[in-house]
């Protein structure tokens, strides 16, 4: 027989490449990402991809998907954490086209706010012009202008990312319109009862000059001063010498003249207001708090009626050598204090020891002095004790100095022991200092504002401290590491401080005017709202549920410039908003001709009309929470525009927005509709370098969307957002994009090997399924439980769920069983045999459901695939998927491929063992005897080729146990292996060693099939 070695004949062995059926494609192996990804988006712009394909689905009556977008704050590029949520979002968006649904997608902005004030502030002053020199007017357009460049600069660099939506047609908050909207909202709350004007302790942040909604705090680790204060017992109220309340009379006279009670009743003076040091001195209970600068606004202290009191006198203190100063403890010292935390106070007060004098101190109806009262007649009045459940004994000294102006639960206690408002001092300005009027510290600074020490706490914690001091009433001082509140923008801590400010009731019964009636309160209507949607993950609704439990009224209001304005009259007389809906409409009508300045800007009687008198009113010129601006984004986003609707199927932003823009959205929409405006939320985590730790740019530790983009193209940021679980924090770094790469390369190979295969298919090629042979049918039968996974997946927004098993099934049944098992077929029979041509109606098929899965999240490379494969068609790849044929669901098939792979994997290890022995080289030399002890097992292989599934040029199975030597895998006990070689010739044109190789005289160098399928492209090619 002559071969290609064979010196004896004159005729050289023919060249049978020309005759293979190898893939061939154009489809380039690496993609060149960063340039080609720049050219799609252009394609896509110029065909208005987004607008055609909801043509196109509206055209036929799909069923509308609206997702609702949660804006960006225009200031700045985009960061790692943006790329992440437009990318969810965008596989939300082209998911639901896949799925046949008309998508609504409006890309939206966040405009107003501090951030962009203090940047515009920074700007005049570097040209020397301070904020206040500023008209109002100047300021505000500088501000729009700036949103507006980052608008746009934000714009493109989301688009780079491949997102699809209606980017012409964005919102921005700061729009004319969109303020007057905001407005509308805004008055719907005031007309229906639920505004209210309260003066309350609020966050207030004196670097920014404004009061803080909760969503706009953040806690941190804060080192603050500890101090143990002293207040003298002063005098008791009257009380019955007898029964029950003589022994509290009894009790508390003992506190104040310094004798033991003994079972007796106390004497007539004890009933009486008697002076601390009226026969018994230096008697005091002991508070702990870690403001020092509060106590000039401490008008109470508060108890709880459930802790044990106990009184003790201090017998020896520590001397002065040993501490290397005076104790401010005294010998003869009483002190009032929680017995659970007795010996740490006594301990923190250098007090080496002290007398129990009474267990169970009754406190009801106590006077107090304030600790500065000896300093200045100003802190002169009495400081009452007042019962509360905030109070505990799980730190400090078991009570709270209550200044009611400062903590929230000073104030609620205050009001509810019967004290009004106006007996609430005001003791610190806007500007972090004390007032004028406060005695002693008038002028001093609660927290720095301006220079370089601006958000560092001043001087008044320790002036307070030494006033404190120098009265006598400093028990003991120290510093703690706490959580500490700190405005989420300007990262400067923050307090408490009470202001007049605009809020909305969370609880009273809302009382409706201007929509529909109902008597649940904001709050009920909320939490039923929360019942009612669909949280991804499920466990977000226990988290925005127990916030919204707790919240308190929604403080509306802001001290600020740049912003919607709270735009209302109120009634001097009787501080009530004037509600008039001619008014309002004239006050919308003027923003949504000139924006908010109209509001600042045209004169009273342009709103107010004939009917009213300027000066009777109050002109509110606050603006309201930023909050409440992109909270009411879905009135005029989904309300209003044509082909979308209200409320929105999906909100998706970061679990921060649970606080934030979940919330205000939730508790706006149910207040002026008594619904949520969403009917489900998706949240995601945050992004962290590799090692877990939060990205900044004095760790050298940020991965930049722009960067990747450039260096490795956007598609590699789809997919790792695809396969991380973005529930949880994901992670980013070098190794983390490479291993991206890694999965990326082999998908991408996946695809370019069937477009190669596929090299001119036609549907002429295509075989029924029936006619199909086993392995294909058990391939669809994957192809149609894959499909079913992959819908659900996408259906509950599950990308990882896509993306993973769809790269299993593509790396492990598809390169490494099927395409390896027909690639004999495929590249060597007949192509008109029924074998080639199943193999290639089924290549075909994966190919387009491969497209179509990977679509959404590889949108880049499969939509470049599609192009290769359909140069010249008008369908994209963001077409419907269809469904797939019932009848591939074969479990039959599915039963006996799964028992050939077991058998396969025993082969495969066999061939693996005679391959490292340089037994074999390639396993078509290869002829594995195969032992099979098992009847099922054997009966799987009826009509199967074993050598082609082995991928052996020979194979022989034997329904019998194998010789001791034959390869086992410890798992399989009834499959062994006993490899031999190959024996025959090489066939010149497959490889394969067969003993027929060289009887066929037309091609002695072929196997039969390689001989006919020669004969055959003989035939064609003349």
């Amino acid at each position: 027989m002559a071969s290609e070695t064979d010196t004896t004949t004159e005729t050289a062995a023919r060249d049978y490449r020309e005759t293979v059926f190898l893939p061939e494609t154009d489809f380039p192996m690496r993609g060149g990402l960063p340039k080609a990804e720049p050219e799609m988006l252009k394609k896509w712009e110029a065909a208005d991809l987004y607008n055609e394909v909801r043509k196109a689905r509206q055209a036929k009556g799909a069923p509308l998907f609206v997702m609702h977008d949660g804006p960006p704050y225009a200031n700045g590029n985009i960061h790692i954490g943006h790329a992440l949520n437009k990318l969810l979002k965008d596989f939300v968006v082209r998911s639901k086209f896949l799925m046949g649904y008309d998508v609504d997608y409006v890309p939206g902005w966040d405009c107003h706010g501090l951030p962009i004030e203090w940047k515009i502030e920074e700007e005049f002053r570097a040209k020397g012009r301070k904020k206040g020199d500023v008209p109002a007017a100047e300021f505000r357009k500088a501000c729009r202008e700036y949103a507006a460049k980052w608008i746009d600069i934000q714009r493109e660099e989301f688009k780079r990312l491949g997102g699809l939506g209606d980017w012409d047609n964005r919102y921005a908050t700061m729009d004319f319109d969109t303020e007057a909207k905001v407005t509308e909202e805004f008055h719907k709350f005031m007309m229906s009862g639920q505004l209210y004007r309260g003066s309350k302790p609020v966050m207030w942040s004196p670097v920014e000059r404004t009061a803080l909604a909760d969503a706009e705090v953040e806690y941190a680790d804060h080192v603050s001063p500890t101090v143990w204060v002293k207040f003298p017992v002063k005098t008791l109220l009257p009380v019955e010498p007898s029964g029950e309340d003589g022994e509290v009379a009894a009790s508390v006279a003992m506190l104040t003249e310094g004798g033991s009670t003994g079972g007796h009743a106390p004497s007539t003076a004890s009933r009486s207001p008697s002076p601390v040091n009226g026969g018994g001195e230096n008697t005091s209970v002991v508070i702990w708090t870690t403001t020092p600068w509060t106590i000039p606004a401490n008008r109470a202290v508060s108890y709880n009626p459930k802790i044990t009191y106990a009184l003790y006198e201090v017998t020896e203190v520590a001397s002065e050598e040993s501490l290397g100063f005076a104790p401010w403890a005294k010998v003869g010292d009483r002190l009032i204090v929680a017995e659970k935390l007795a010996e740490g106070i006594r301990t923190a007060g250098n007090i080496t020891a002290w007398t129990q004098v009474k267990s169970g101190v009754e406190l009801e109806g106590v006077t107090l002095s304030h600790p500065l009262a000896a300093l200045d007649e100003g802190y002169g009045f009495d400081v009452p004790m007042l019962a509360g459940d905030h109070v505990t004994d799980d730190a400090g000294t078991g009570f709270v100095h209550t200044a009611p102006g400062h903590g929230a639960d000073d104030y609620l206690v205050w009001l509810k022991s019967g004290y009004s408002l106006d007996s609430i001092p005001d003791t610190v300005d806007p500007d972090g200092a004390y007032y004028p009027h406060v005695p002693l510290f008038a002028g001093l600074k609660v927290l720095e504002t301006e220079g370089k020490k601006a958000g560092k706490f001043g001087d008044a914690n320790k002036v307070v401290m030494e006033k404190l001091i120098e009265a006598g009433n400093l028990l003991a001082r120290g510093r703690v590491e706490h959580s500490y509140p700190h405005s989420w923008r300007s990262k400067a801590p923050v307090i408490f401080r009470n202001t007049p400010q605009w809020f909305i009731r969370m609880d009273s019964a809302l009382k409706e005017r201007s929509v529909s009636a109902t008597e649940k309160s904001l709050r009920e209507t909320a939490l039923s709202a929360i019942d009612q949607t669909a949280f991804y993950p499920a466990q977000g609704k226990n988290r925005i549920r127990s916030m919204v439990e707790t919240r308190p009224d929604w403080l509306i209001s802001r001290q600020r410039n740049w912003g919607t304005p709270l735009a209302m009259y109120v009634d001097k007389k009787t501080g009530e908003p004037l509600r008039d809906e001619a008014v309002n409409a004239r006050i919308i009508d003027r923003i949504r001709d000139g924006g908010a300045d109209a509001w600042f800007t045209l004169p009273d009687a342009e709103f107010l009309g004939n009917g009213y008198n300027p000066d009777d009113y109050e002109k509110i010129t606050d603006i309201l929470d930023v909050w409440f601006d992109s909270g009411s984004t879905h009135a005029f986003t989904l309300e209003g525009r044509e082909n979308t609707r209200s409320p929105a199927d999906l909100y998706l932003e970061g679990s921060d927005q649970h606080r934030g823009w979940f919330q205000s959205s939730l508790l706006e929409s149910c207040g002026t509709r008594g619904h949520a405006p969403f009917k489900g939320v998706l949240t995601h985590g945050f992004v962290l370098d590799e090692q877990g730790e939060k990205m900044s740019k004095s760790k050298g530790n940020v991965v930049s969307p722009q960067d990747v983009a450039k260096e490795s193209g956007v598609e590699i940021l789809r997919l790792w957002v695809a396969l991380s679980d973005y529930s949880e924090d994901l992670r980013i770094g070098k190794q983390i994009l490479q291993t991206t790469v890694d999965a990326y390369r082999k998908l991408r190979n996946s695809i370019r090997y069937l477009l190669g295969a596929l090299n001119g298919y036609t549907d002429a090629e295509q075989v029924a399924y029936k006619d199909m042979p086993s392995l294909e049918r058990y391939i669809l039968h994957r192809v149609h439980a894959l499909d079913a996974q992959v819908r659900d997946a996408y259906g509950v927004y599950d990308f990882a769920g896509v993306i993973r098993p769809v790269a299993d099934f593509a790396s492990q049944t598809l390169s490494a069983l099927y395409f390896d098992i027909r690639k004999d077929c495929l590249y060597c029979d007949r192509p008109d045999s029924v074998k080639r041509r199943a193999t290639r109606t089924v290549l075909n098929i994966l190919f387009e459901r491969l497209t179509a899965w990977l679509g959404p999240i590889m949108s880049f490379t499969t939509e470049e695939a599609w192009s290769y494969r359909y140069p010249d068609a008008s369908e994209n790849v963001f077409r419907t998927l269809t469904p797939v044929p019932a009848e591939w669901h074969n479990e039959a098939e599915a039963a006996r491929w799964e028992k050939i792979e077991h058998v396969l994997d025993v082969v495969t290890g066999a061939l693996e063992e005679k391959r490292r022995e340089k037994v074999i080289g390639a396993a078509l030399e290869a002829a594995p005897h195969v032992y099979i002890d098992n009847d099922v097992l054997m009966a799987a292989f009826d009509g199967i080729d074993a050598a082609e599934v082995f991928r052996t040029s020979q194979a022989v199975l034997s329904n019998s146990m194998g010789p001791e030597h034959a390869f086992r895998l410890e798992d399989v006990k009834d499959v062994s292996v006993v490899v031999l070689l190959a024996h025959g010739q090489k066939c010149q044109r497959s490889w394969r060693i067969l003993p027929e190789v060289g009887t066929d005289p037309r091609y002695p160098d072929l196997s039969h099939r390689d001989a006919d399928a020669v004969a055959y492209w003989d035939k064609l090619h003349g």
